[in-house]
């Protein structure tokens, strides 16, 4: 761990000290279990009675918090215009990843280029024509395939898989288990043989810089173009990109989402936990979509969904979601009858 003084956090955030400037810390703790070499962060209003109770050294607020009772352990404030944010980039100077060293396991097998700069741990495989930038770190049990390339300073952590002729850009991080690459879910039904035929799936994965890959997600290969995760898209755990999707940039994916073949997503949106899509369609910039909601058609740019229709025979449900899309002007039209209909008698 690192040490900041209050004063060289406030100058890296752009913040203001009140207070001891020369308090130091070392990690950052949640309000109510910090001590007194700890940064904490305020960042609502409605836990600001906490500052009243805290044990932590130095404390980031917002620049136009009222005033409320600090208690005397706090030495320092530190008024900032986003005190989450600045909790981020804090816990990055205080809490820096650990580091490895250059060179290549003696278990490792590796077919292809590795740059000298790059850490490929223990029981890695590099296939041939892969390339592995500089810098980039390969943690136990990666496999890299055949014509796969890795951007400098990209860390994938255990027994991530990234397939044949998949793009990994630069300075990205992939944890534990994921899978870039794998076969998309193409088959054709023999209705003659009755019996699924594989189509075979041709394209690659291209992933752009600074992008983020939760645990156990899968990131399935084009059929015959590519998906493509556009740079700074953040993906939390366990979720599911089907083929030919395309992510815009600095888009948010939360955990257990399900995205159908050849759905396109937009730039800085945001989907919620277990949002499902259902493929080939079209989601506009900036749109958020809620936890558990059920996306069946084109999103335009800039809006907020939410819902899900529960499971009915398809006939049943394709009525039942016409009408529910009318409920509104239904509920209108019926108190105005209502409201009629009391005025005669």
């Amino acid at each position: 761990m690192a040490e900041l003084t209050a004063q060289a956090l406030a100058e890296r955030l752009g913040g203001v000290v009140e207070g001891e400037g020369s308090a130091t810390v070392s990690r950052v703790a949640p309000l109510d279990a910090a001590d007194q070499e700890a940064l904490a962060f305020v960042a609502h209003p409605r836990y600001l009675a906490g500052l009243a109770h805290t044990q932590a050294g130095v404390v980031l607020v917002p620049v136009e918090m009222p005033h409320v009772a600090v208690a005397p352990a706090v030495r320092a404030l530190i008024r900032v215009a986003d005190p989450y944010l600045a909790y981020a980039r804090a816990t990055q100077w205080l809490h820096p990843p650990p580091t490895f060293p250059a060179g290549i396991d003696a278990t490792a097998v590796v077919a292809g280029s590795v740059a000298r700069s790059a850490h490929v741990g223990p029981r890695v495989v590099v296939e041939a024509g892969a390339q592995v930038g500089e810098g980039a770190i390969l943690e136990a049990g990666v496999v890299i395939g055949r014509g796969a390339s890795i951007g400098p300073g990209s860390w994938l952590g255990p027994n991530v898989v990234v397939g044949p002729a998949c793009q990994v850009g630069a300075r990205c991080r992939i944890h534990a288990g994921a899978v870039i690459g794998a076969d998309g879910f193409g088959f054709a039904w023999d209705s003659q043989a009755q019996r699924w035929e594989k189509i075979p799936q041709i394209g690659r994965v291209v992933i752009g810089d600074e992008v983020e890959i939760g645990a156990n997600t899968t990131i399935d290969r084009g059929a015959l173009s590519d998906t493509v995760i556009e740079s700074g898209v953040k993906i939390d755990n366990l979720v599911q990109i089907a083929h030919n999707c395309h992510i815009g940039q600095a888009t948010a994916i939360a955990g257990c989402a399900g995205l159908a073949g050849s759905t396109r997503v937009g730039a800085r949106c945001r989907i919620g936990g277990q949002a499902g899509l259902t493929g080939h369609l079209t989601v506009g910039d900036e749109v958020t979509i809620a936890a558990g909601a059920l996306v069946t058609h084109s999103l335009a740019s800039g809006g907020y969904y939410a819902g899900h229709l529960p499971i009915l025979p398809f006939r049943q449900w394709q009525k039942s979601a016409a009408w529910w899309k009318r409920l509104a002007e239904i509920g209108k039209w019926w108190q105005k009858r209502r409201g009629h209909s009391t005025s005669e008698e």
